[in-house]
């Protein structure tokens, strides 16, 4: 059977973490979370309100990359949470990593915005969600399962979209 790495994307507070955990416990494998993979000079400007720019994200972006080709290399199938909001770092975190399945959780900026600003303990703020909308490219379903995280039964739903997808291309 194939390994893959199955990356939970999407919007700050639209739950990767949450969802990633449990989606690896079902899964029987490995988490990481990609906000423990920023610097720390990262997290003090997404403290202080301020968006990271490409090129602060460029080496966040291979560490990731990294992580998900050992992952791979190793025949270990793992989740992965990051928000990979544009194509161009989608397209990085694939690059070489035929494994990757990438699984969108969509929902509406107020939706989000409802969840974000109940957090207290996170650095990324709810005031900085309109910069994460405004920097999502939002990926199709060829290019990844998308999951519309206001209906309520996420897990249910990837697993059926995994399965599916495991389906379509012969690797069950």
């Amino acid at each position: 059977m194939k390994t893959f790495v199955y990356l939970i994307m999407g919007v700050s507070g639209s739950g990767k973490t949450t969802v990633g955990q449990a989606l690896a416990e079902q899964l029987s494998c490995p988490f990481f979370d990609g906000d423990d993979f920023h610097s720390t000079e990262n997290i003090s400007k997404m403290a202080r309100g301020l968006p990271l720019t490409d090129d602060d994200r460029q080496p966040w972006l291979d560490n990731l990359w990294e992580l998900i080709n050992e992952q791979l290399r190793q025949g270990q199938t793992a989740v992965l949470a990051c928000s990979a909001l544009k194509k161009r770092y989608r397209d990085q975190l694939r690059r070489d990593n035929d494994g990757v399945v990438f699984i969108y959780l969509r929902g509406s900026y107020d939706f989000v915005w409802r969840r974000l600003s109940k957090r207290q303990d996170h650095y990324m703020k709810a005031t900085m969600l309109r910069s994460q909308f405004e920097d999502l490219e939002e990926p199709d379903g060829e290019s990844a399962l998308v999951i519309d995280i206001e209906d309520g039964e996420i897990i249910p739903a990837i697993l059926t979209a995994i399965s599916a997808e495991e389906f379509r291309n012969g690797n069950i």
